[in-house]
């Protein structure tokens, strides 16, 4: 049985943490690729540095995209918010890289006679979902990113211009009955441009935000905070610490509250199982949840290089089934097709929609009218029901 009095931490960063720079760039290449050419492949890496961005990787799609990697690079950090010394959007060195895919590895994923498209690599993924919350996430993971994202909105919109792009978060959850009910630990570091202020003015431009992120009841006299806790944090970004795309997993995920992987999603197009396979895992796990069939589900897939079919199939409900595992296996098997092509027709996944991803996580978001976060919905649940 698991355990149901225990604490839980996750952590987030915000878009302004270095490696969140490097995804942003990453996925705004594989959105231009994907706005010019729905069927692009696209595999690109960005390494952030003081006063420099190395973006590198492989493509298949239209050259004209290639001729615009350094304006797209450009615009992200200028968006992000990045005019400093040692990280300026209009000052930095952009070195481009990118090249044609190989020929062994197109061969392999390419549809041709009578083979299907074929994953774009091996690998395990894994998809979560759990009833603790309106979105069916881990509240420590939600509640971190959400921290992050109001102080990003009051930064950007001039409310708190004491406050730099770069951010972290860190909630530990008290959990009572398997539910969460308050917030032990806060930990809060973000860069601030005025070098004159010390922790105690940081955390009192912060603490409001903080307190109407969380729960009304969750913050009480026992918590700890640790807000700038070294004292000074002005020197952020690629300039401070060097960022590459895909080092945040367990921030894009489930804050470490579910099994991971190991691949990265950020700037890989949908034949790449590492992301595409995780999204339709969510997916599934998601429907299994809000169908009431478990308040808590794991899913696993596998796949091979150049093989259409997933090699396993793996559903987990931690003892909170309403029905056996093994019928609800059954069950989303059947519910949608696990191909690479089968998860990208059944997303809409060709299309420019993953910028908007490399940040605050990739799961519990609300889709959108774009065709964004469509792993969030879940029209699959009448077919669940009815599978079991």
């Amino acid at each position: 049985m698991s355990r149901k009095n225990f604490i839980f931490t996750s952590e987030s960063v915000s878009e302004g943490h270095p490696d969140k720079v490097c995804d942003r760039i990453s996925d705004a290449v594989l959105d231009a690729f994907l706005t010019a050419d729905p069927y692009a492949r696209v595999a690109c890496e960005t390494l952030a540095t003081t006063d420099r961005v190395v973006i590198g990787g492989e493509v298949r799609g239209p050259a004209s995209v290639l001729q615009r990697v350094e304006e797209i690079a450009r615009e992200c950090v200028k968006d992000i918010g990045y005019e400093q010394k040692g990280f300026h959007w209009a000052n930095m060195q952009v070195d481009n890289y990118l090249h044609a895919q190989s020929s062994d590895i197109a061969q392999g994923v390419d549809a041709s006679g009578n083979k299907d498209e074929g994953a774009g690599d091996q690998g395990i993924m894994f998809g979560y979902a759990c009833d603790e919350t309106e979105a069916l996430m881990p509240a420590p993971i939600l509640y971190a990113h959400k921290i992050l994202r109001r102080l990003a909105e009051v930064r950007k919109n001039g409310t708190e211009p004491a406050l730099g792009p770069d951010a972290k978060s860190q909630l530990s959850i008290r959990y009572e009955d398997g539910k969460p009910v308050e917030a032990t630990s806060i930990v809060l570091s973000t860069q601030h441009v005025d070098a004159s202020l010390t922790s105690a003015d940081v955390r009192d431009i912060v603490e409001p935000y903080i307190r109407e992120i969380l729960p009304e009841g969750w913050i009480t006299d026992g918590t700890i905070w640790h807000v700038n806790p070294t004292g000074k944090f002005v020197i952020g970004g690629p300039d401070g610490d060097a960022g590459l795309t895909g080092r945040k997993i367990i921030v894009d995920t489930y804050g470490g509250a579910a099994p991971h992987g190991g691949g990265a999603f950020s700037g890989k197009d949908p034949t790449k199982v590492d992301r595409s396979a995780a999204y339709a895992a969510r997916y599934l796990a998601k429907n299994v949840v809000a169908a009431g069939l478990a308040q808590r589900c794991t899913l696993q897939l596998s796949y091979a290089i150049g093989v259409a079919e997933p090699q396993s199939v793996f559903v987990e409900t931690h003892g909170t089934g309403e029905v056996a595992d093994e019928a609800i296996e059954r069950a989303v098997r059947g519910a949608m097709s696990l191909t690479p092509r089968g998860i990208r027709e059944t997303l809409g996944l060709n299309k420019p929609i993953f910028q908007r991803t490399a940040a605050y996580g990739h799961f519990g978001r609300e889709p959108d009218e774009q065709g964004g976060f469509s792993w969030e919905k879940t029209d699959l649940v009448e077919a669940l029901k009815a599978a079991v």
